[in-house]
Parts: structure tokens; sequence; C-alpha cells
């Protein structure tokens, strides 16, 4: 995630910004431009600001339905030829379910969730990968239904995937809860956007492997999805993960089903994209090799989504690693990133990394 520019101000403004701290004006984001701006009412729509001596935008914009209840920043340009308004936003377009927002505790945890998928949708989009729409021709669209366990008592939500549709439980949003469950589960990280990245990762299973041919290729690194993955997760419930399994799998559950191991991975290189671009937006130096004062520096000077090969992603990737958890250690916090990259896994990352560069809408 880079950083943004308030164009009024000027001052520094992150993803998730409503309004600038500086000048006070209302902020919004336009993914068609990939920038946050600052706004004021135009009527029933709004404007964007112009920057210092720029002539004035004529385009108009209007918030995501989603705004009115504090859950999206993203605008939607209003076509003024064809009269025809979209309510939600490319990220809010997703949406099948939602819980009932007249309960106040549903409303705070489904605009964590919110904050979380959009930054999902960020990366979605900046890799151009295929994100089909509900209501598309599409024989399966990216989907979200976002639940709330029965409140009296019935069967619990289950966070998951299936032909399409991606089940977040709210309870996820809950920090107590979610830490409480890794705990039981002896996960190292599970975090809310990590959900997402995940479970995302099953539904690009379908569309890139499954429907783009690739299911061999798929094979000879994660394995045989065919394999019955029912008693695939009851193996790994009972057993655990296999003696060794560092050595190929980026955590434990990765080894519990080929499916799992892709997700998992997936999951990790939409970490390592996003988080490289913020390294590169802050400017910060760690050379991926030892210099010639025996130090672990790097540059991460490059943008991760535009057409590099896999090898200088992870290059740069572990060093920060690195870095970043060591400043947690400083501050008394555990390890950031509590993983390990084995070559196997890189090989993994490879795979996915090429195979979004050959599905991507505009390579």
């Amino acid at each position: 995630m880079k950083l943004f520019q308030c164009q009024h101000c000027g001052q520094t403004l992150y993803f998730e910004n409503v309004r600038c701290l500086r000048c006070n004006h209302t902020l919004g984001y336009l993914s068609p431009l990939n920038r946050m701006a600052a706004v004021e009412p135009d009527g029933s729509v709004w404007r964007i600001l112009p920057n210092n001596g720029a002539a004035p935008d004529t385009q108009r914009w209007r918030f995501c339905r989603n705004w009115e209840v504090s859950a999206c920043n993203w605008m939607i340009p209003v076509d003024e030829h064809s009269g025809e308004d979209a309510e939600f936003c490319p990220a809010c377009a997703h949406n099948r379910t939602i819980p009932d927002l007249s309960n106040p505790e549903n409303l705070a945890r489904w605009q964590k969730i919110e904050v979380a998928k959009r930054r999902l949708l960020y990366t979605i989009l900046r890799l151009n990968l295929p994100c089909p729409l509900p209501g598309s021709d599409h024989p399966e669209p990216l989907v979200f239904d976002f639940l709330a366990d029965d409140p009296k008592g019935g069967a619990k939500v289950i966070t998951g995937h299936a032909d399409g549709l991606i089940t977040i439980a709210l309870n996820e949003a809950d920090d107590v809860q979610r830490e409480k469950m890794r705990q039981d589960l002896n996960e190292v990280y599970r975090t809310l956007l990590g959900h997402f990245r995940h479970e995302v990762g099953h539904y690009y299973w379908d569309i890139l492997v499954r429907d783009g041919g690739d299911c061999e290729s798929f094979r000879i690194l994660f394995g045989d999805e065919r394999a019955d993955y029912r008693a695939a997760l009851d193996r790994h419930y009972e057993k655990g993960p296999p003696v060794g399994w560092k050595d190929s799998y980026v955590s434990s559950y990765a080894t519990m089903h080929p499916w799992e191991d892709w997700a998992e991975t997936w999951a990790h290189y939409l970490h390592i994209v996003d988080t490289l671009e913020t390294a590169a937006a802050l400017g910060m130096q760690i050379e991926p090799e030892i210099d010639e004062h025996h130090e672990l520096t790097a540059d991460v000077n490059f943008n991760p989504y535009q057409g590099l090969n896999a090898d200088r992603l992870i290059s740069a990737w572990v060093p920060l690693t690195v870095a970043l958890n060591t400043l947690n250690r400083s501050m008394g916090q555990s390890d950031l990133y509590p993983f390990g990259l084995p070559e196997r896994v890189r090989q993994k990352l490879s795979y996915i990394h090429n195979l979004i560069k050959k599905h991507s809408l505009n390579k």
C-alpha cells in the first residue's frame, strides 16, 4: 500500500483516511485513478479540489453508499451522459450479505471488516486480476457474505470459500475472540486481512489454475488437489503437520491439503507485494545482500506491481522482514512476520507470481 498526499495542503494521507487532519477537507479514494483526493460538495455530488494553480477538474464524483454508515471511503465517477449512477464502489459491489446494522456491535465489526476488504481489493485491482462482479455474465463472480453468529445459539459461522462465495465470520473482527482462536488453534499469525487474502486465494485457484488449465503444473509443486479434503482436514487436526514440514511449507496449515498450501502461499504473496509497496513509499533502504561492512541493507526502490521477476521481490522481502521483526522485538513485541521462506516455498511464490502475470488483464 502506497502513501497518498492531500492535493490541497500537502498532508500525508493513509488509505483509510476520511478527512485531512491539516486542512480538514473530506477525503475520498478514487479507484480508477488510484489516488486519494480532497473533495468538496457540489450540489448533490462532489468535486475534486484543484492543485495549487491547476485548472478545476470537471469530473464529478459520488461516495459509495456505504460511506453513509462510515464503512467505505471510495468514490464513483458520475456518468453525466447515461444518467445511471452506481450505488456501490468497485469494492462494495462484491458484497452479497452484510449483518444487521441496527446492532451497534455488528456495525462496528463490519466497519473493521470493510477496511480489510478494501485493502484486499486494492491489491487485486493493482495486480490487474480478473475480478468479476455479481450480476455479470461470469460463471463464478467474486462475492462476499459477512455473517454474525445466530444470537439464539445456533450453528457458528465458519470463515471459508465455496464457488466464488467468500464468507467471513463477523467474530473475526473481534480482537479478543480472534486472538483466542489463534491460541486455541496454535497459530503463529491470525489477522482479519490475512483471512481475506487466504480465502481469495481459494477463489483465484478456481479462476487461474482450474479454469486456466494449469492443474498439472500446479500439482508438481503443491500436490494433487484431488486428494480427499475432509480426510486431510481430520488428519491435520488429529496428528498435526508432518515432521520436517518447515522445509517445504510456509505454515503448518499449508501442509493440510494442496488447496490450503496454495491459499497460504497466495496470502503470503499478497503480504509481500503490499508491504514492499509500503516500504518503497517510505523510502526504506534494505539491501538484500551483505555489504562491504558485513551489514544487511536494502533499497526498496521499485514498484512490486510492475513486471518484476519473483526473485527480485523475495530478495527484498527477506531482509525487510528481518528489519520488521527486529523493530518489533525492540518494542517488546513478538515477530511481525513469524515465517520462513525455504527454497520450496520460494518456488511456489514464483509460480504464483508468474501465473498472475500470465492472467493479468493488462499484460
